[in-house]
């Protein structure tokens, strides 16, 4: 039992990295957002959306899914959206980091533990199970929401397009995506009172992520 709980150790304090691993993300009173930040909210809105989901969702596994996907991050370090989404060789790299710190998790915990932990980050990756689907809408929401909670300086030009391209990730289900409708449509109000012409944007989109 000693040895176990001394492999959990290791885990929790690879998870402090987190406190101090920084998105490309700003809060509302000017200061950059850590990882674990963000996942903490995501765990927040998982809670607070669930019972408006029209379809059932194992809320245990949707949390850990939802505090386990970003741990990687602690070794491989956060890798913004707009850096992978044109670019092939960013992108494979960053699965590849993200794959090999997983590996190194699941090894330190060892046996069921560090499976099961293993398992949730891949199922996260997969997207195909209706918790991993929520999993990830809620992640890329708790971004766009922040985005529209800092200042516009703080926003890159690509980021006005990203806005409007979440509908990829929660058009599965119909809370989801009128949660999605009403976070753009405040990032296009935060675009219109900066002075950005919001068609152009929706005519030219980007591609999706």
């Amino acid at each position: 039992m000693k040895e176990h709980l001394i492999s959990v150790l290791e885990v929790i304090k690879l998870g402090e990295k987190l406190k101090y691993e920084l998105r490309h993300s700003w809060l509302s009173n000017g200061r950059q957002e850590s990882v674990a930040e963000h996942t903490w909210r995501v765990s927040l809105m998982a809670v607070l959306i669930e019972p408006y989901l029209e379809q059932k969702v194992d809320m245990a596994k949707l949390l850990k899914m939802i505090i386990i996907h970003d741990l990687v991050e602690a070794e491989a370090t956060d890798v913004p959206a707009f850096d992978t989404m044109n670019n092939a060789k960013i992108k494979k790299q960053k699965e590849l980091n993200e794959l090999k710190a997983i590996e190194n998790i699941k090894n330190t915990l060892q046996g069921d533990l560090g499976l099961e932990v293993y398992n949730l980050w891949i199922e996260f990756e997969n997207k195909q199970t209706f918790e991993a689907k929520v999993a990830n809408a809620l992640d890329k929401l708790e971004a766009q929401i922040q985005h529209n909670e800092a200042d516009i300086d703080t926003w890159l030009d690509i980021e006005y397009k990203m806005s409007f391209l979440l509908d990829k990730h929660t058009n599965f289900n119909q809370t989801l995506n009128l949660l999605k409708d009403i976070i753009e449509e405040e990032a296009e109000s935060k675009l219109v009172a900066a002075g950005v012409e919001i068609e152009k944007l929706k005519e030219n989109p980007i591609v999706h992520t």
